[in-house]
């Protein structure tokens, strides 16, 4: 099959044209019909002075979305769906990219359903966002989900969701279901029954509960205008190899100094208001700002500047986040300045 090369405009041992170069035009239309192509002409692409994600800064606005999943509900069975979930689909890349390595969407359980029973390699945590009296059954343990809870199913863990309560239950997914499309070896199965046998849980390292993480935050409130709060488990390891999470407290009035890291990040807000202010890779310096209040969404793509701002007087912002920083720490690419 062959494939189309870009000619480059210079040629640059001799400075002249190489468009009109009938000598160059077939070497490239030879390499084309044996698939190869000259580094020369995308070097610049391929070894870039700087990051260069394609995700694009994106909110998606719980007021917004949320009708949305709600009609889902009313529409689509928990039976039909499987799995009833809204994709937060990065505008530049679609599905499964909410940036260039994270997934996330939205999940639906109404009372008395059940999402049946399966186990997968991708790897994947949930931030309760509404509701109570849900659970996710992880490998036999029951956990009960309540508002700001994480919970967490490792890679190929039998898991299913259910609702023993009276209103609806949405939760954020975050997989790193992305890195499968570089690295195709995910494997999913359906367990034979929709539950998987399992009895209620104590305490568990796969649930980690809001009131933990705000203790921590709120523990040098008068002194610190801002904390943040890194999600481990309990040998202090990240919560996968792939993807964690980190949770931030910001007070009222205070902006948090700008930093930038090779992490890309989907903030939820889990409470107050504000707006987070942005520089890209690739927007030449120009701010972009993402206004936010509770339960909304949005997406960073790595290596952007980012500041948040608690806009209320008097009340306290908390901020969670998604993150692929194990991923890029193991790999030997992280890298942070504060600026």
């Amino acid at each position: 099959m062959s494939s189309t090369i870009k000619i480059p405009a210079e040629n640059s041992d001799t400075g002249a044209s190489s468009e009109h170069s009938p000598n160059v035009h077939q070497l490239y239309t030879d390499m084309s019909m044996t698939n190869v192509s000259p580094l020369w002409t995308v070097l610049d692409k391929m070894v870039p002075p700087r990051p260069n994600p394609k995700a694009v800064v994106t909110s998606w606005p719980y007021d917004a979305i949320r009708p949305l999943l709600m009609e889902s509900g009313k529409l689509i069975s928990a039976e039909d769906a499987e799995r009833r979930v809204l994709m937060l689909n990065n505008p530049t890349l679609g599905a499964p990219y909410t940036t260039d390595t994270l997934y996330a969407g939205l999940q639906l359980i109404l009372p008395g359903e059940t999402a049946p029973a399966h186990r997968h390699v991708a790897f994947a945590l949930r931030f309760i966002v509404e509701g109570s009296r849900g659970f996710t059954a992880v490998e036999g343990q029951k956990l009960v989900m309540e508002r700001g809870d994480v919970i967490l199913t490792p890679s190929w863990h039998w898991h299913d969701h259910g609702s023993e309560g009276d209103g609806p239950m949405v939760w954020l997914d975050g997989l790193d279901l992305p890195v499968f499309r570089f690295l195709p070896v995910n494997f999913a199965e359906n367990y034979a029954e929709s539950r998987y046998p399992s009895a209620p849980a104590g305490d568990s390292n796969l649930k980690i509960p809001w009131s933990t993480v705000a203790t921590v935050l709120d523990a040098d409130m008068d002194r610190q205008a801002h904390a943040r709060y890194h999600y481990t488990l309990g040998d202090g390891k990240h919560l996968s190899k792939t993807v964690s999470a980190q949770a931030e407290r910001i007070a009222p009035g205070a902006t948090t100094k700008p930093v930038r890291e090779t992490v890309s990040l989907i903030y939820h807000v889990y409470e107050g208001e504000g707006y987070t202010t942005l520089v890209t890779p690739d927007s030449d310096g120009e701010q972009q700002r993402v206004q936010w209040k509770a339960r909304d969404t949005f997406a960073i793509p790595a290596w952007s500047v980012v500041s948040h701002t608690c806009t209320s007087q008097s009340r306290h912002a908390y901020l969670f986040a998604i993150n692929d920083r194990p991923m890029v720490e193991r790999l030997g690419m992280y890298r942070k300045e504060e600026l």
